[in-house]
């Protein structure tokens, strides 16, 4: 009993210096200044509203897109753009969106998003690592092709060209399949007089000449042939790119050399001997020797009807052009090699924009449904076969549309590589149309 009492006392006892404590706190607050007590009140009231508002978000690496075709360097809207210098850097501007027809809803598809933590980090290192090696197996290969210059010239002398084509494959041998064979097919049905220059260490070899020996037994004049980088870039801007390359004075970058390179050997080709430079995922519809010093548009400007983009997939040059080596100046001083397309479409677009109604630059620019009568996104539509009638009456009027107006029908490889061509599509038909091999052309792309 005594220990309960004494322990109610200590209560008791505690409860009377609680009090006092309070007293004395609320007294030290009445004899602050008004304006230090409304401070105080202040930054209690933003404490609590962050405590309430303040929502975390967990961090998510970038997600890094090569945005291939809603994306513009600059406003390149024909003859009312600004000049630009060729040093300065361009901002990206989205497009509106292209109008979608109600025959192509059923063509679009979920799209897939990982939640999968990525090291950004680790994934740039191992980009960058891959492309050096990349680099240094190029220029290793380009060392041992001196040759080139010699094979060239005896391959055009000995053939009486009606017409000269340049193709170039900076890839693996496996990965040169139907799709670039049949490109070849059109190419020659359209010109069964042409000769094809292939400009690719993969395919010059015993590998390669298996690919080549159809149309060779056929007659046709093609050729594969290591490049000679120095000789090709010799005596243009890209040389002296090309020795700090060499050098270790150009950082690659992200984005494959291999298509940077393409992107640059394709200019130096037409500016070194003229002619017409084709991607290997082009098909050739109509005779193209009638075209001179032409580039197509790749996109118009629904306002002004003038265009928006051009693309580097189709080139037709004469020799030491001079819009060519504009085109090879602006590589070289401009090179980037983390932007997808700066070196390439953008590239082009770029330059045109500038020179322009400049003096001693004469030039076509062909609108889209010249060479690229489908864009990038739409390609899908080309390779399904009719759905019902509505459907199959759009790509009966799409391909006549075609077959009249187009010189060639980008097939957008990056974007429809995995893509299978359905009986009765629009690729189906015009595989018919060009095929030479045409029992095995149409079977296997």
């Amino acid at each position: 009993m005594y220990q309960i009492t004494k322990l109610y006392q200590n209560y008791v006892y505690f409860l009377h210096h609680l009090q006092s404590f309070k007293r004395s706190l609320f007294a030290f607050l009445f004899c602050l200044p008004t304006s230090l007590l409304a401070l105080l009140l202040v930054f209690l009231l933003v404490y609590n509203g962050f405590s309430v508002f303040y929502i975390h978000l967990p961090s998510f690496p970038a997600r890094i897109s090569p945005l291939p075709a809603n994306t513009l360097p600059e406003k390149v809207a024909g003859e009312s753009l600004q000049k630009f210098t060729s040093s300065v850097l361009y901002a990206v501007k989205e497009e509106n969106p292209p109008a979608i027809l109600k025959t192509h809803l059923h063509l679009l598809q979920k799209q897939n998003f990982s939640l999968l933590p990525v090291n950004s980090s680790v994934v740039s290192r191992s980009k960058k690592v891959n492309n050096r090696r990349i680099k240094f197996k190029i220029l290793r290969l380009g060392a041992k092709s001196r040759r080139f210059s010699a094979k060239v010239k005896e391959f055009f002398e000995n053939s009486s060209c009606k017409s000269t084509f340049f193709m170039t494959w900076i890839s693996e041998f496996n990965s040169f399949g139907n799709r670039e064979i049949f490109a070849m097919e059109s190419l020659f049905k359209s010109h069964p007089n042409a000769c094809l220059v292939m400009v690719s260490n993969s395919l010059d070899s015993r590998k390669g000449s298996l690919v080549f020996k159809p149309f060779l037994d056929k007659g046709f004049k093609v050729i594969a042939v290591k490049p000679d980088f120095d000789y090709i870039f010799k005596n243009t801007p890209a040389e002296e790119w090309f020795n700090k390359l060499k050098k270790g004075n150009i950082d690659p970058g992200f984005i494959s050399l291999g298509q940077n390179l393409s992107n640059l050997l394709r200019l130096a080709l037409l500016y070194k001997f003229g002619g017409i430079y084709l991607d290997t995922d082009v098909i050739v519809l109509k005779n193209l020797s009638k075209l001179r010093n032409t580039i197509g548009a790749q996109t118009m400007d629904s306002e002004t009807k003038n265009w928006s983009r051009l693309n580097n997939a189709v080139l037709i040059f004469d020799k030491n052009h001079p819009l060519l080596f504009k085109f090879i100046q602006e590589f070289s001083l401009t090179f980037d090699g983390n932007k997808w397309g700066h070196n390439g479409p953008y590239l082009v677009s770029r330059v045109v924009s500038r020179v322009t109604g400049r003096p001693g630059f004469t030039f076509n620019v062909l609108p889209p449904s010249a060479f690229y009568p489908v864009d990038w996104s739409r390609i899908r539509s080309f390779f399904r076969g009719p759905r019902n009638k509505q459907h199959s009456k759009w790509l009966h009027n799409k391909l006549e549309l075609i077959r009249r107006q187009s010189f060639t029908v980008h097939l957008w490889n990056k974007e429809s590589n995995l893509f299978s061509v359905e009986d009765g599509s629009i690729v189906n038909h015009l595989m018919l149309d060009c095929c030479i091999f045409c029992n095995s052309s149409v079977s296997s792309l």
